[in-house]
């Protein structure tokens, strides 16, 4: 393990991430275990970690032999990740992230490789993973590692991101109680709803063209916005439904309005709710 990368418990956190964050950054991994995501995340950070040399320290928590510190700070889905700043979180997301999207986080925050680093020159942001090999690959998995529950979680919502929405359902409804829980198996459920939608529906391009030839088909929109959200990408998502609002809000019985607050509850990015449900807010009583 890199000299820039620790494990830390409730007896060390004060010492290795508070007060280490007064000298330099400290970037804290929720995670665990059983987590499938947090073993495509974890190692990606440790790696960028060490290319950086010191220009930031990775601070591992292990949830489940430190639920005191993810209680602190209200740890609701893993893997999350903050970025501690003069003993205070100032950045953070959830999810495992690619690693060029990392690199664009940590160039946000201003954190830049040091010298003597693994690697004078960062690597090239890898492509974008196809969902339908990604289904592949955890089948493989699911098959090869049957005493790991994680990995038909992580084929569930491989499979929504395909629309094969039944079979994603089937492996939700046999999940052990542990995992059922999951905020990650919650979310997938209330995405259900939308890809049902999608059941019969045209791919997302064909649906971009019919609304660059015509802005005001609110159809295209609202299943556009499923789409989007589906995958993966819920501001595109909320923005095509807060502009059916914007066009009409009375469209099919305040269909507008309906998929918003829908879709505020399957976003995990607070910050986002916070922002569509403002301009919602301020477009309905005006």
């Amino acid at each position: 393990m890199s000299t820039h990368v620790l494990d830390v418990s409730m007896s060390t956190f004060e010492s290795e991430v508070l007060q280490a964050s007064m000298q330099g950054p400290v970037l804290v991994d929720f995670w665990a275990e059983w987590c499938g995501p947090c073993k495509s995340l974890t190692p990606v950070l440790e790696k960028l970690a060490a290319e950086f040399n010191g220009a930031f320290t990775l601070a591992k928590v292990n949830t489940e032999n430190e639920p005191e510190i993810a209680q602190a700070f209200q740890i609701r889905s893993i893997p999350t990740v903050y970025l501690i700043r003069n003993g205070q979180p100032v950045d953070g997301f959830q999810g495992a992230l690619p690693e060029g999207q990392l690199r664009e986080f940590l160039a946000r925050n201003g954190i830049e490789a040091a010298a003597g680093g693994d690697g004078d020159e960062p690597e090239a942001a890898p492509a974008p993973v196809d969902p339908h090999e990604e289904v592949m690959r955890l089948r493989k998995l699911v098959e090869t590692e049957t005493d790991k529950p994680a990995h038909r979680l992580d084929l569930a919502l491989a499979l929504l991101k395909t629309g094969a929405v039944q079979e994603a359902e089937t492996l939700l409804d046999a999940l052990p109680a542990n995992l059922a829980t999951d905020d990650r198996a919650v979310q997938a459920r209330a995405r259900l709803g939308f890809a049902g939608l999608l059941k019969d529906a045209p791919p997302a391009a064909t649906l971009e063209q019919a609304i660059a030839a015509n802005p005001a088909d609110l159809h295209a929109r609202h299943l556009l916005g499923a789409h989007k959200l589906v995958a993966g990408d819920a501001d595109g998502a909320l923005e095509q439904f807060m502009e059916m609002l914007r066009r009409d809000r009375q469209f099919e019985d305040g269909l507008p309005r309906k998929a918003l607050i829908d879709a505020f509850r399957v976003t995990e990015d607070d910050d986002l709710v916070g922002k569509y449900r403002r301009q919602m807010s301020a477009l309905l009583l005006s």
